[in-house]
């Protein structure tokens, strides 16, 4: 049963949030372990150690999300001394809260508040999407953005016992059959008549990019989350993440992904791109 995210524990989140001195937003360990209902501090560290290895195995740098800091804490005597800390970003956190004791009501708000205030990051984050004007840039962005997220799905695949090439061909077959109602690559490419050696992803347009790259990034996390083990419970995931996506589809009244229309190929469009640059150089390049 999910826990309700209530008033009092998103502004007890918010209360210890600091920001450093570039402006940007962090949670120091210090203060967020004694949040979580932990006893002792030394209690919370291999949480941490937890969440550090899920960073790492989603193509993350640690660094840029978890950084030893030596902290001005509060002692017992009024006084202050610094300690070992960890300056944590709000996707560390995330992490964190998702490697911590779920038993504890706190962990549970915890894992809420942070899986929502990432997601919604995430979002302000596609605002250089939203800037774009054209379908040709747009569909460049969600390529680029659907190449590093599949890289991210594969380790997490390859975690859940999806190692062999052949394995996971069925197991991105399972998500293109959730999303496309039942149909996998080869009726995909047979349904847009395209040749065998032409890839589905280079000529989608950015409507059916998008719901491809949603696909992507909710099977990823899933597998991570809900710690998926074995090959057909990891191809099940993927084929439910893929029915889930086509059914939000079907709820906004749009057109179904197979129905979407063929475009030209990705490759003529960097083409295109790479000339044009060269027939205007910006004044860098000059």
């Amino acid at each position: 049963m999910r826990t309700r995210l209530t008033k009092k524990a998103i502004t007890t989140f918010e209360s210890i949030k600091k920001i450093d001195d570039n402006g940007v937003e962090y949670w120091s360990s210090r203060d967020l372990w004694k949040v979580l209902g932990y006893t002792e501090y030394r209690h919370f560290l291999p949480v941490i150690e937890k969440a550090k290895i899920a960073c790492q195995n989603s193509s993350q740098p640690i660094s840029d999300h978890f950084e030893d800091i030596l902290e001005m804490v509060v002692i017992g005597s009024g006084a202050e001394r610094p300690l070992d800390s960890i300056k944590l970003s709000r996707y560390a956190c995330y992490l964190t809260v998702q490697n911590a004791d779920p038993g504890k009501t706190i962990v549970a708000q915890a894992q809420t508040y942070f899986a929502t205030q990432t997601r919604i990051a995430e979002i302000q984050q596609m605002d250089a999407y939203n800037r774009l004007s054209s379908e040709d840039e747009k569909r460049l962005f969600l390529r680029n953005e659907l190449a590093k997220h599949n890289s991210q799905l594969a380790d997490a695949a390859k975690g859940a016992g999806v190692i062999e090439p052949r394995d996971y061909a069925i197991f991105q077959n399972h998500g293109y059959m959730g999303l496309y109602g039942g149909l996998g690559a080869k009726e995909i490419h047979e349904r847009k008549n395209l040749k065998k050696s032409q890839k589905i992803l280079d000529h989608m347009g950015s409507t059916e990019l998008a719901a491809n790259l949603f696909r992507a990034t909710q099977t990823e996390e899933k597998l991570r989350r809900d710690h998926i083990v074995g090959k057909t419970k990891a191809n099940r995931t993927h084929y439910e993440v893929g029915a889930k996506v086509r059914q939000t589809i079907k709820e906004l009244g749009g057109t179904m992904p197979e129905n979407l229309p063929v475009v030209e190929s990705i490759k003529t469009i960097e083409t295109k791109k790479k000339k044009q640059m060269l027939r205007n150089p910006t004044e860098e390049e000059k």
